[in-house]
Order: C-alpha cells, then structure tokens, then sequence
C-alpha cells in the first residue's frame, strides 16, 4: 500500500502546505507499513533526491519526531519523488485508487472490498489530491476504483484523510490490533 500525495497546490514553488503534508505523512505511512510517492512537487534544485527532500525536512519541522519517520521510510527505499505523470502512474505502484469523498458509482469501493484486495496481495496506490480543489477531474478517469473512506459522503482535511485512509484499511485488515 503506497500514499500517493498529488501536488495541486503550486506547482513551480515548494510552499508551507508541501512542507507540513510531508511531515504529517511520514508517520502515517510508518504506522501503518504504507510506501510514500510525492507527485509533481516542485522541490528545490538542490533536491534531487528523496534523501536530500528529508535532510531538509528534518531541519524544519519537530512533526514525526523531527521527520525521523520519513528518514526511516527513505533508507529503507519506501519513500520515492516523481514528477507529474503524464501517461499513468508507474506499474509497481499496482492500482490507482482515487481517494473522494464523491466516488463513481460504477468505480466505488468499500473499504472492506479494497481491504480484501490488499490481503489477496494487490498492491495499491492510495492517491490524495493537494489543495483546495483535490485531485483533477481527469484522474478519476485513471483510477481503477474510487474509495470513499466515510462511506457517507463527509469531506475531510486532506492530512486527515491521509491519516484515516490507512488506518481504517488496517484496521479491517487486522481487526485484533
């Protein structure tokens, strides 16, 4: 399982709001044994790399004890910087899965069905949308199934969502936890 962050925020400066998602993810996607990808993120020059984006991170932020899950999660190779895809995402990611709280019907998962799925082995890229408007309309399209974590329809913050996503799925996955 791998959180997808899709930069919809600016997309030629680093902001506040890349810095912070970045920070909060790390700890989610360690808790939880998810993989981390950023998308289109406009880093620095002198950020080429995941290790360089973590350094950085580490000297600004005390979330995530001072980005040390993140630092964790890039020596063990699990977190990784694409640009924005142009042709679809890279195949090791598995399938899409477009995170809305509006999912097509004929595209909706539950959480159970995506759960079962990630138990039967697929792998799967939880991807979130940055920003106020979220992930583009044109997305959807890419995306297998669109999950719907509430189930209900309920809009959430975006680093709540982030959080809430995996958490749910594990706790279906292992509900003796």
């Amino acid at each position: 399982m791998t959180i997808g962050l899709y930069n919809t925020y600016d997309p030629t400066k680093l902001r506040e709001a890349h810095r912070r998602v970045l920070a909060r993810s790390g700890p989610v996607a360690m808790a939880f044994d998810c993989n981390l990808a950023t998308f289109g993120f406009p880093y620095e020059r002198e950020m080429r790399t995941s290790q360089d984006i973590v350094d950085w991170l580490a000297t600004t932020t005390s979330i995530g004890e001072g980005g040390q899950y993140l630092i964790e999660l890039t020596k063990a190779g699990r977190f990784q910087i694409f640009e924005k895809p142009s042709k679809g995402f890279p195949p090791q990611f598995g399938e899409v899965i477009i995170t809305t709280r509006k999912p097509s019907p004929d595209k909706s998962i539950s959480p159970s069905e995506l759960a079962a799925s990630i138990e039967r082995g697929q792998s799967v890229l939880l991807l979130f949308g940055l920003g106020p408007r979220g992930l583009p309309k044109d997305l959807f399209k890419i995306g297998k199934y669109h999950l719907d974590i509430t189930q209900k329809g309920v809009s959430m913050e975006t680093c709540t969502a982030i959080g809430a996503v995996p958490a749910v799925l594990n706790a279906i996955m292992h509900p003796s936890v």
